[in-house]
């Protein structure tokens, strides 16, 4: 099969989106002043607390009962999380065989015929009904087929988690998620494969008919690790902003576009994307990166586990970052709304050194020395 560049300029604009279409987001989740529209700003709080694939991801194999209480990627997962005080939920899209976009996040699909062997399917393969066909089904007299899922390590394990329910759509979730709650919509691509630009192109008009039929005025962000997948939505759109998904140099890709925040600022001027949401520890090996995203005028959010550490989040706070996506969404935003309450009149100021004990729970207080050596200090840390 021949393979060839996406090149953005062959690819028409998506016709379907309204001439008078705009966003702004009226949430009292967000401070005042934040909007998202067509004249490709983009604009956030003072600090965005996303729930990954909705109340955190699954780690199956983890001992936290946390990380397999609520099926990830799920109607379920995605309320449970808009419970608390989040800006968004972020989840994985893929497009079935029959051009309806899908919610999941592995690449593969696995399960146990009757005869017990176990056999995998790629999940742009499958039509949206054999999709759903796995796991919990929706009538409950019928029987799906078993859910598997590979770990890392490359055991295939029973999917098991406290609070189960059947897989999803994008037009479902659009549906009977909670409005406000905002969307980041990871396009979902396999690292291992060079798309042709027939089969990007159709994928994301998929999911673009699927937005624009069913947004209205919910808070739309789309992501991305797959570069000419930023350029191309971008490209077939201008209603909703564009970040660029990075490992931040923790893993080295074929694409260079992929390896470090210096080409991922690259490619956000390049295509006109709003911003860029990196592995944690890419920025924090790379401080000074921060300031030449803000310089490029790019918002910067943040991934990894990581984030799971309210001290963590606190630093990138004071370091500027823009928006943390968590797994702990209870925990997190429990530690931020601790963290950025104001400062009293008695001088309790942010970064301020010295002064009264803290209090269990208190911001951390660092001086503009502290902080400056702490950020030359965490990149040998994360080193370790």
């Amino acid at each position: 099969m021949a393979l060839k560049a996406v090149h953005v300029s062959d690819v028409p604009n998506l016709d379907h989106v309204p001439e008078n279409a705009s966003f702004s987001l009226y949430s009292s989740r967000f401070s005042k002043g934040v909007d998202i529209g067509r004249t490709t700003s983009f604009k956030e709080p003072k600090f965005l607390v996303i729930g990954h694939r909705g109340n955190g991801m699954n780690m199956l194999q983890s001992t936290d009962l946390r990380m397999k209480a609520v099926k990830e990627n799920t109607i379920l997962s995605f309320n449970t999380a808009g419970k608390y005080p989040i800006d968004f939920i972020e989840f994985d899209v893929q497009v079935t065989t029959d051009g309806c976009p899908i919610i999941f996040h592995d690449n593969f699909i696995y399960s146990q015929d009757n005869q017990g062997t176990i056999y995998e399917k790629r999940v742009t393969d499958l039509s949206l009904s054999e999709f759903l066909s796995y796991g919990p089904q929706r009538e409950a007299a019928s029987e799906g087929k078993t859910l598997l899922r590979k770990t890392k390590d490359g055991k295939i394990i029973n999917w098991a988690v406290e609070s189960d329910e059947p897989p999803c759509t994008l037009e479902e979730a659009f549906e009977k998620v909670i409005p406000p709650l905002g969307f980041n919509i990871e396009l979902k691509f396999d690292d291992h494969i060079v798309y042709q630009q027939e089969y990007l192109s159709h994928v994301l008009q998929s999911i673009l008919q699927v937005v624009v039929d069913h947004a209205k005025e919910r808070p739309v962000i789309f992501s991305t690790f797959q570069p000419d997948a930023a350029l191309l939505v971008k490209k077939l759109q201008a209603t909703y902003p564009v970040f660029f998904l990075t490992n931040g140099g923790n893993e080295i890709f074929y694409d260079v576009r992929r390896n470090s925040l210096e080409e991922a600022i690259k490619l956000c001027l390049e295509g006109g994307l709003q911003g860029i949401v990196s592995e944690v520890r890419g920025v924090f090996r790379n401080p000074g990166a921060v300031n030449k995203i803000k310089e490029s005028k790019l918002s910067l959010m943040t991934y990894g586990k990581l984030n799971n550490v309210a001290e963590a989040v606190y630093m990138q706070h004071l370091m500027g970052i823009e928006g943390v996506i968590v797994d702990l969404v209870k925990e997190i935003t429990e530690a931020v709304s601790k963290m950025m309450t104001k400062p009293s009149e008695e001088g309790d100021i942010l970064m301020q050194g010295g002064g009264e004990e803290q209090g269990e729970g208190s911001r951390p207080k660092f001086s503009q020395k502290e902080l400056a050596f702490l950020l030359k200090l965490i990149p040998e840390l994360i080193q370790q």
